[in-house]
């Protein structure tokens, strides 16, 4: 450093200094970002990629020499893919997929195959059910002809209205959280208040939304609202309990969850069972997943086979509630500690005064 740049920096000692370490900086951000996009690359694209028919629950009627040729060739032409049970009668397998017991089923009659499918449970599983057994049966030489027992709408026939909820979902159980957060600072209650009430109406809505003006499902609205409204539920009351217990950190850990693990393994469009065996099972354990298979029970199913999602779905709702509840606990045992500091400075205040 020259003379003269010493004697500038010396008398400007306010002068921005270059900063140190700016390429391990720049190489580890860039680093870091790239990382990020792997992983969002990983959740959103390798669950489609890997997705496809895996132990897949179905139903046979018929003769046991006939139906057992026939599952061998399922099992040649899809290994893996179907997992068959077998049932004494054709009303007893149409009971198993109206109650979404089973995927789907066959019954053997002579040399005609009829496969019994529900497309509405999940188009993707009774796609790969029809082509799989169309095959298996012609190597056979028998004849399939197929029967939809709950297919889309003609309005929608390929099922997109309920598909696509999975996005706003997410956006709307995020949303109402933060809104409600801003509208009622410090107001557990009222933000718990606005949260359900959103939840409600939100649920008739979206859902009349799908029934009237897409065509999404026919029928009443009230068990698809009442599952879409839970499902919403269930993600913005653990947000506020998470935001009341842990402050900001636990709020953005669990909607960044939501975002990029609840949404991508939620399986809405194609249903759980369609997704990787472990990915689908997890995704259907965060409340996207469940609603969505909750909804295709209230909408298409008369709420049949929805157990399962609505346990999963009312015990994040309970769990947002008890860290609600714990939450506001802490929080007045903060403020009441908070009080009997402030009156014993109070206190040795006036107390100073008076020896004063």
């Amino acid at each position: 450093m020259t003379n003269s740049a010493r004697t500038t920096t010396a008398a400007n000692p306010h002068l921005p200094k270059k900063p140190a370490g700016t390429l391990p900086k720049l190489l580890g951000s860039l680093g870091a970002l790239t990382a990020i996009v792997v992983v969002l690359l990983m959740l959103f694209v390798l669950p489609s990629l890997k997705s496809g028919p895996h132990d897949l629950a179905t139903g046979t009627v018929g003769d046991a020499q006939t139906t057992g040729a026939l599952n061998a060739n399922l099992e040649a032409v899809a290994p893996g893919a179907f997992v068959p049970e077998t049932f004494a009668d054709e009303a007893a397998l149409r009971d198993a997929i109206l109650d979404r017991s089973v995927n789907g089923g066959y019954v053997v009659e002579g040399d005609t195959v009829r496969l019994l499918t529900a497309t509405a449970g999940s188009a993707a599983i009774s796609g790969s059910l029809t082509q799989t057994t169309t095959a298996a049966a012609g190597a056979a030489g028998l004849t399939v002809t197929v029967e939809d027992l709950v297919p889309y709408t003609a309005d929608d026939p390929s099922g997109i209205g309920i598909g696509g909820l999975a996005f706003p979902l997410v956006f709307g159980g995020i949303v109402p959280a933060v809104v409600a957060m801003k509208l009622f600072p410090g107001r557990l209650k009222m933000q718990l208040v606005s949260a359900g009430s959103f939840a409600v109406v939100g649920g008739v809505v979206v859902t009349s939304i799908l029934r009237f003006w897409f065509g999404s499902f026919e029928g009443s609205i009230l068990l698809p609202a009442a599952a879409l409204g839970l499902g919403i539920a269930a993600i913005s009351v653990p947000l506020l309990g998470l935001q009341a217990l842990f402050g900001g950190k636990g709020f953005t850990a669990l909607a960044a969850s939501m975002m990029f693990l609840g949404n991508p393994l939620a399986g809405i469009g194609t249903s759980g069972a369609w997704l990787p065996s472990g990915l689908g099972l997890f995704g259907q354990l965060l409340p996207p997943g469940s609603t969505g298979t909750l909804m295709r029970s209230a909408a298409y199913f008369d709420g049949k086979g929805a157990t399962g999602a609505v346990i999963i779905l009312a015990a994040w709702v309970v769990a947002g509630i008890a860290l609600c509840v714990v939450g506001a606990r802490r929080q007045k045992a903060v403020d009441e500690a908070e009080l009997v500091i402030l009156d014993a400075e109070l206190e040795a205040s006036l107390a100073t005064s008076d020896v004063v």
